[in-house]
């Protein structure tokens, strides 16, 4: 069994040869830029694959990647982010992802912290210019703070523009020897970093959750067994590839099982069920939203989703009439629910046969090796093989995180049932799940701080019937200022992705709090 994601590279272009590894229908950038597109897009064997990932990996040797280098990833769901991750961990580098739903400045912090030495960006997705967000962050931060972040821009030995700049980085590679990288492909430790996905903590400041590579594969390779994925699977992902579960459930997954990966870019309802038509997907992961949207789509009677068999799902309430419907309307044979975070990717999972009652109402049982106990009365502990080796830089927030006997302290809440399922019952860490992503109040706090005419804020989750819950930010406003909702509103947008964004702002002549000062959000989510 391979420990080393080269490694499983190099295995799956052995085992699984000329089977369909990728499949991208281009919806990304559409009129793929690529010599091998075709006009149903990209399409690579395991085979072309590992050819593939060997010559993004000398392009990345002849431009001067060192092993251990970050390199940094800031697109869409696409053919270029597989080939450009498993790229660089071939040459021995470690993956930073960056969200697309990240403002320049949100991209720029994590680039500077991580100190990314090569970067992939999207060219013109969805309208933006990445890398001229980036570039106009970096600008503010150097007049701000004398070059302290925006010199991350310059540590930047290597910018690809994707799809604009792939083909001639590609070429870069053609006078390195084959054998070079091999070399440093063998020379990857189970035990190295592998990536470092950055999360946000409940102070505000995100957080870089170190992985190892066989760490790192054996979440892969637990969540394949539990979802009994096999090479005759063609697997839609749609939960973000700079996303813990995106990456390991969804692309290491499909590398350790022959499954092929059709990736879509943004989720639209629509463009979904027309590719699990053409494409005959099987296996389906995502929040409980995205099964709702289509279950009340118009154009769902007139596409054939009988291929569909597993759905996964999690991040939020999952109604039981809501796996009810997704078994009859949907067809899938299978629909299970999950609990994980960016720390330990996926620490239990419901399993086949299990009735739809206990796949709502759990979050299944522990799997990938986890033990899973509650701690104080409510809060989660995890510990397991495939737990994070820590975080970035920072020693005292890895010690607080993870105990002296190897415990995980989730901050989340649940209780156990007799059988070993888990139940999530609240957040102890005062966070919300907003379609699917993590949202960290003190961090939109702290962005509320900034605008003028705020005295204090505080912001919290509240039920929405399509996202699972948004924010309602309650804000008191500075004496003489005549702040409006749609002024709060304009500035979090500039600076905040999108599903960080509040949904809803109330002006309070006060905020609620207990005897020592502490804000009291519990009476805050009672408002009417």
């Amino acid at each position: 069994m391979e420990l080393t994601i080269p490694g499983a590279v190099a295995s799956a272009a052995r085992e699984f040869g000329d089977a369909t590894a990728l499949a991208d229908p281009g919806l990304a950038y559409p009129g793929l830029a690529d010599p091998l597109a075709g006009p149903d897009g990209l399409r690579l064997s395991y085979r072309e694959l590992g050819e593939r990932v060997t010559a993004v990996a000398a392009a990345l040797v002849a431009e001067g990647v060192a092993p251990s280098d970050r390199v940094a990833i800031w697109a869409p769901n696409d053919c270029y982010w597989v080939l450009a991750a498993l790229g660089a961990l071939s040459a021995g580098g470690v993956l930073v992802p960056v969200s697309t739903r990240f403002t320049g400045p949100e991209a720029l912090d994590v680039i500077s912290r991580s100190g990314a030495r090569a970067l992939f960006v999207a060219g013109d997705f969805l309208g933006a210019d990445r890398l001229a967000a980036l570039r106009a962050a970096a600008a503010e931060a150097d007049g701000a703070d004398g070059g302290a972040d925006g010199g991350a821009l310059d540590r930047l030995g290597l910018v690809v523009r994707v799809p604009e700049d792939w083909a001639a980085f590609e070429r870069r590679g053609a006078s390195v020897p084959a054998a070079v990288v091999g070399e440093r492909a063998e020379g990857i430790r189970p035990g190295d970093v592998s990536d470092i996905m950055f999360t946000s903590g409940t102070t505000g400041r995100s957080k870089g959750a170190m992985t190892s590579h066989e760490r790192s594969l054996g979440v892969a390779r637990a969540w394949a067994d539990c979802a009994q994925l096999t090479r005759a699977d063609r697997y839609l992902v749609v939960n973000p590839l700079f996303h813990t579960f995106g990456l390991k459930a969804g692309l290491l997954a499909c590398l350790v099982s022959g499954a092929t990966l059709v990736p879509q870019a943004v989720f639209d309802a629509g463009q979904a069920m027309r590719l699990i038509e053409a494409e005959q997907i099987t296996v389906f992961p995502g929040p409980p939203t995205i099964y709702a949207t289509i279950l009340d789509h118009p154009e769902r009677g007139a596409r054939d989703l009988s291929s569909l068999r597993l759905a996964v799902t999690g991040a939020a309430d999952v109604p039981v009439a809501l796996v009810e419907r997704m078994r009859r309307d949907l067809g899938f044979e299978v629909v299970l629910t999950a609990y994980g975070l960016t720390e330990a990717v996926v620490a239990t999972m419901c399993r086949p046969g299990d009735p739809a009652e206990t796949v709502a109402r759990t979050s299944g049982r522990a799997a990938a090796g986890f033990e899973v106990r509650i701690a104080d009365g409510s809060e989660i502990l995890l510990r397991g093989p495939n737990l994070m080796l820590g975080y970035l830089d920072d020693p005292d927030a890895t010690k607080a995180a993870v105990d002296a006997d190897g415990w995980l302290h989730t901050g989340d809440a649940g209780r156990l049932d007799a059988a070993g399922y888990l139940t999530i019952t609240g957040r102890i860490k005062d966070m919300y799940i907003c379609g699917g992503f993590n949202v960290y109040p003190a961090e939109v706090e702290q962005v509320l701080a900034r605008l003028d005419g705020v005295a204090e804020s505080a912001v919290v989750g509240v039920p929405d019937p399509r996202l699972g819950e948004v924010g309602q930010a309650f804000i008191v406003r500075r004496p003489g200022h005549a702040l409006d909702a749609a002024d709060v509103l304009a500035f979090c947008r500039e600076r905040l992705a999108n599903y960080k964004v509040p949904r809803r702002v109330e002006f309070l002549d006060t905020l609620p709090r207990n005897p020592s000062g502490k804000v009291l959000k519990r009476l805050l989510r009672e408002e009417p």
